[in-house]
């Protein structure tokens, strides 16, 4: 895989600058990076320049912030952000706003880098697998994290056992299926993001190295489609997976569940 990436100017500046001195820190704690052709991985080096990036926009956008006067981008985030808790309402439930942190940054975060490989120049660290997966553990850990803090531990364990109103005695049949499901989560949403947005860049890079111009424009323009639409089934899966860890399960509630995992199951059956 390493084989298809290109060159990229930033990554050799950044490890021109930052490489002797992490390699030395690694090299106490015994990494031998003497061979390696980079100390800093490009898709390390993209994520953190996104990194500062947002975190810069932000600190620009703060001190422009009004409200009798807003401006343009200001309403823009808003709305984004009204959006945003809109989903987590309809999903999540009347909690779901205090999750709003996490999934609004996990979601930027992707469609930024998603983004990123249409820039020249520049790549898209959700085309390397580690990014996706580091991005899926995040969440799978996340909503676990906030089921055993909504429900409690015995409890968080038992819906895990038996689905509401079933018996108890289909628990050492049902137990096992539920973890596997779970630790397939993270399977699917990293390999997902990761298939989609690699393999849209290689077909890019393959156009380009035919004809540098024109042609891959087209896949260029489906790219910013497909690369926010993969943004968006991941902040949904995530908001889905957070509804099942944090609702505490009641009869009244259950068809609501049945909704939105069925609504999760379609999506992620679509974008496969």
């Amino acid at each position: 895989m390493e084989q298809l990436e290109h060159p990229l100017w930033i990554v050799d500046t950044a490890n021109a600058v930052f490489g002797p001195f992490i390699a030395a820190l690694l090299g106490l704690l015994g990494f031998d990076l003497s061979h390696a052709e980079h100390v800093i991985p490009n898709y390390l080096v993209i994520s953190g320049l996104i990194v500062v990036a947002v975190m810069v926009g932000c600190l620009l956008i703060k001190s422009r912030l009004s409200v009798e006067h807003p401006g343009r981008v200001q309403l823009l985030l808003e709305d984004g952000l009204s959006a945003l808790y809109g989903l987590l309402d309809d999903t999540v439930g009347p909690k779901g706003r205090r999750y709003a942190t996490l999934v609004g940054t996990v979601g930027l975060f992707i469609l930024l880098c998603n983004l990123s490989g249409l820039v020249p120049g520049l790549m898209a660290p959700t085309s390397n697998i580690n990014v996706t997966l580091g991005c899926a553990i995040t969440v799978f850990v996340y909503y676990h994290f906030h089921g055993v803090k909504e429900q409690g531990v015995v409890a968080y364990i038992k819906h895990f056992a038996a689905p509401p109103g079933a018996p108890m005695w289909i628990a050492p049949i049902y137990f096992p299926i539920e973890i596997i499901s779970h630790c397939s989560r993270v399977l699917s949403l990293s390999v997902r993001l990761f298939g989609n947005v690699f393999g849209e860049e290689l077909v890019i890079l393959i156009l380009f190295s035919i004809v540098p111009f024109i042609v891959p424009l087209p896949m260029m323009l489906l790219g910013i489609v497909t690369g926010s639409l993969q943004a968006f089934i991941f902040v949904m899966l995530t908001m889905i997976y957070l509804q099942g860890a944090v609702t505490v399960d009641h009869d009244h509630e259950q068809d609501h569940d049945e909704k939105v995992h069925a609504r999760g199951d379609a999506m992620a059956a679509a974008s496969a």
